[in-house]
Parts: structure tokens; sequence; C-alpha cells
């Protein structure tokens, strides 16, 4: 039988500092891998230090440790650091060992190319959805984005389908934390866009970005919640306003991504 303090149900509850199992150093150092963004390539301890909030003492020792273990790598002559090839092992072991990737991509490809839109499989990274996988169904208006980059959690169809199936509990935390992060006058409308989007969930099982983050873009979000609840996974259909329509989102492309989503969940067993 396991420590019941460590099997912490983040679905339900979710974890942070105050558990008695969370140890703020390995937290910290995450935090400074978490810098280097989709675009962000080199980066001094000064950055770093204003990224993370962390004191730059803190964070020469976090960097000397992450590069002496391979997940960061100095370059003297621009005295800034880069990732490591550490961080790609780890990322091509989650791909590789991660059947819900194997599973959905032909069913994500088949779907991209009947609507003839974007479809993609994203989890939550901190305040932000993570990139799985994407497939581009639309030749005349691809999206720019692949497989590593973060999108806002507030504002895409992604984020908000992550939120809206979270309990209560979690969604009240995550909200707190995403007011704290983002600019008060942003924040009443990214609010109730939130909130939309777990009525919508509610009631038609998926939720919708009309614009909200790229005013060229409408997307329909469906979340992936695994049998034990300890991991969420979404899937999102995005494309141009002329052809995304959100008649059409409501009346075909959310069924199709519910069904994609179902598909996926019944051959893994629910077990990600």
């Amino acid at each position: 039988m396991g420590n019941p303090r460590r099997e912490a149900d983040l679905f339900s509850r979710g974890v942070g500092a105050e558990h008695p199992q969370f140890v703020s150093a390995v937290a910290r150092a995450f935090s400074v891998l978490r810098c280097f963004e989709h675009g962000v390539h080199y980066l001094g301890n000064q950055d770093i230090a204003r990224r993370t909030g962390l004191p730059k003492p803190t964070v020469s020792r976090f960097t000397f440790t992450l590069s002496a273990l391979g997940y960061l790598s100095y370059s003297p002559e621009r005295e800034k650091y880069c990732l490591g090839t550490a961080v790609l092992g780890l990322g091509h072991a989650f791909m590789k060992n991660n059947d819900v990737l194997s599973i959905a991509r032909p069913l994500m490809r088949e779907l991209a190319d009947t609507v003839q839109a974007a479809v993609m499989l994203g989890a939550a990274d901190g305040l932000r959805m993570v990139l799985l996988d994407i497939c581009q169904g639309d030749p005349t208006f691809q999206l720019k984005l692949e497989p590593g980059a973060r999108v806002p959690h507030g504002s895409t169809a992604l984020g908000r389908a992550d939120l809206a199936a979270r309990p209560a509990e979690v969604f009240d935390a995550r909200l707190a934390e995403l007011q704290r992060d983002c600019e008060a006058a942003a924040w009443p409308r990214i609010r109730a866009g939130i909130l939309q989007a777990r009525e919508d969930y509610a009631r038609y099982g998926f939720c919708f970005s009309l614009g909200d983050w790229n005013p060229e873009v409408f997307a329909v979000g469906v979340p992936l919640i695994c049998a034990d609840r300890s991991r969420v996974l979404v899937f999102n259909c995005s494309g141009r306003i002329a052809t995304m329509t959100r008649e059409r989102m409501l009346q075909d492309i959310g069924p199709r991504l519910v069904a994609l989503r179902n598909t996926v969940f019944e051959r893994t067993q629910g077990r990600f």
C-alpha cells in the first residue's frame, strides 16, 4: 500500500508548496528550465532571475547544477545558457512512451483533413498549455505552431477545456493563479471567457475560443481525463473564422472532436 501523502490527487485537489511532500528546491530548478520557451535560445542568469523572480545568486547555483547534469549548456562566448541534450532525452522518452500520442495521431490527421482545420493535442504546463502534437489540415491557412509550443490557458480552447474539466476547488485555485499572472485590465475579459467555457462544457461537452487568442481563429476544445482522474489532456480543433463558424463547431466539429476523444479513451482504456 502506498503512502497516502504521496498519492496526490492532482486532478481533484492539485498540489502546491504547502504539501508535505513538495520540495521547493526542485520546483525552483524546473522554473529555471521553463524559462526556455519556444523561440528562446540563450538566457543569462540575470535574464532567468528576472523571469523567475528568484535571487540571482540562487539562479547561479541552479544553472551551474543543471549544466553539470546536462540539462543546460553554457556558452562562454555569450556568457549565457541554452537547453542541454538531457532535456531532449526526457522529451524523446515521453513522446515514445505515450500511447495517447501514437493512437491519437492518425485520428487527428484524419479529422484535420476532413474538416480542413488544425487538430492539436495539448496538456497543462504551469499557467500555459504545451502542444504535444498538431496536424495541419488547411493548406491555405497554416497555424505557426508545432509540438513544444506553449499557448495561454485563459484565452485558448485548449486551456479553457483543461480548466473546464477540473473540479471546483482546483478550478478556483487555477483561476486565482491566472488572475495574479494577468494584466489587471485584461482579466475581466479573460475571466468571462473561462467562465463561459465552463458553462459550454457542461452543456455541450466541449468549449470555444472565438477569436479570443488569435482574432483570425475560432477553436473548439475537448478534455481527455484518464481513468484514475490523475491527468488531463486536451484535444483542440482550430481554423480560420471564415470556415470555423460557431454553428459549424457546435453542430459538426465539436461532436467529431468528442468522438475522437472517446475513441482514444477506449483504445487506451483510460490509462495514460
